[in-house]
């Protein structure tokens, strides 16, 4: 179990590409990822028990310490540096700017910082570079202004290029404001993705935990109902996490290219029978599933599992974001070229404000924040279908459910 819950958090640190440290009530480093030691210029485990401040250069030192006790006191998440420069130092000696994103957490009453850091480096040299910009073009305009008073061809050739100039810098700020602001959006996610599945993580495994432990007062023949009960609790739990972590695979794999999807030819109403099987058994009470009507003739030429991934997705989703005494409808239609599935529910619907984001990874919608997921599957799922030549697209509307609409070619392109 030690070995599992090892491997687990292993992928969720190595699959970061930010720095990620881990700070314990101490200020001791406790754990670091690949791209925190790559950062530093540290070997693997080099800095685990070391003091944080072998991560900062010297003249910091003074304030760091107060910084960090004052956080550990407000326990609350936030950007680390606002209105400041930060840096950090490099093994070689040399500093390099960062930022820094702090999360607090406790883990068995102890109190730990995990700091999310990005080298920022380029970004400062980009910076410099359109301030030397700047610099250049003020130059130019105060030497075309000049001219203005030899004649007036003079101005009309200075004025020109100087509207092209103009016109280049206000591309190149924009193109620079508009970098920052998806950084910076990149970064909250990143920040909340990482908190989010920490959740996600530690709720199960302390369920496996707690159900381990309870196995073992179960020692008389009479009471195997009661240690089945655990196992299934611990298989459900171990399942769960597996899932996830197949998730976190499917999109290195996704990022990567290296799907390779096995089409074949095979009835719908296969896969219909295999998704209402398997989510007839996460039903609330009183919930139901409407089976399609005349899929009997349907097939396609496509990869089956991704079909079923695409369809259990939406009708565990339907599932899970719907009361108890609810209905999950099915509808599926097919023509010459395509096939529309459609799964609609009566669930807690999707705010508009988040609409826009349902789609992004690790995107969570506000009033779902409460239930257990990790925003990884819609994502998924849209970049399968996309790559497969598919849609989807959804209507939602809060409190009053949702319909989602996918459509995939009957014949895949090979």
């Amino acid at each position: 179990m030690l070995q599992n819950e090892k491997d687990i958090f292993n992928v969720l640190f190595e699959a970061v590409s930010e720095g990620v440290i881990v700070v314990d009530s101490n200020q001791k480093i406790a754990l670091t990822n690949a791209s925190a030691e790559r950062m530093f210029g540290y070997e693997k485990q080099e800095l685990v028990k070391r003091e944080l401040s072998i991560l900062i250069p010297q003249k910091y030192h003074a304030t760091h310490g107060a910084h960090v006790e004052g956080f550990m006191k407000q326990k609350e998440s936030r950007q680390m540096g606002r209105g400041r420069d930060l840096f950090g130092a490099h093994k070689n000696g040399s500093v390099f700017p960062v930022e820094a994103g702090l999360n607090p957490l406790e883990i068995n009453g102890k109190q730990f910082i995990m700091a999310l850091v990005i080298d920022i480096s380029i970004r400062k040299q980009q910076e410099l570079e359109l301030q030397e910009l700047n610099v250049q073009l003020e130059q130019k305009v105060e030497a075309r202004t000049k001219e203005l008073r030899n004649s007036v061809e003079a101005l009309k050739a200075v004025n020109l290029e100087r509207d092209i100039e103009i016109k280049k810098r206000i591309e190149a700020q924009n193109k620079t404001k508009n970098a920052l602001k998806k950084e910076k959006e990149l970064n909250e996610l990143k920040t909340k993705f990482l908190s989010l599945v920490s959740h996600e993580f530690k709720t199960p495994l302390s369920g496996i935990l707690t159900s381990a432990m309870l196995l073992g007062k179960y020692k008389l023949s009479e009471q195997q109902e009661k240690r089945d009960k655990h196992v299934k609790t611990i298989s459900d739990k171990v399942h769960y996490l597996n899932n996830i972590l197949n998730d976190f695979l499917s999109i290195e794999k996704l990022e990567t290219g290296k799907i390779n999807y096995k089409f074949s030819t095979f009835k719908i109403s296969k896969v219909v029978n295999e998704v209402v099987y398997n989510a007839n058994m996460l039903l609330k009470e009183g919930q139901i599933i409407n089976y399609p009507e005349n899929i009997d003739d349907y097939s396609m030429f496509q990869d089956e599992k991704i079909v079923e991934l695409a369809l259990s997705n939406l009708v565990h989703n339907a599932i899970k974001y719907s009361s108890e005494n609810t209905l999950v409808d099915i509808k599926i239609k097919q023509d010459d070229k395509n096939t529309t599935f459609k799964i609609k529910d009566n669930g807690i619907g999707i705010p508009l404000n988040d609409q826009k984001s349902v789609f992004n990874r690790y995107f969570r919608a506000e009033n779902a924040l409460l239930t257990q997921g990790t925003g990884i599957g819609l994502n998924i799922v849209k970049s399968h279908l996309e790559n497969l030549g598919g849609t989807i697209h959804f209507e939602s509307e809060e409190n009053k459910g949702s319909l989602f609409t996918f459509i995939i070619p009957n014949k895949a392109k090979q």
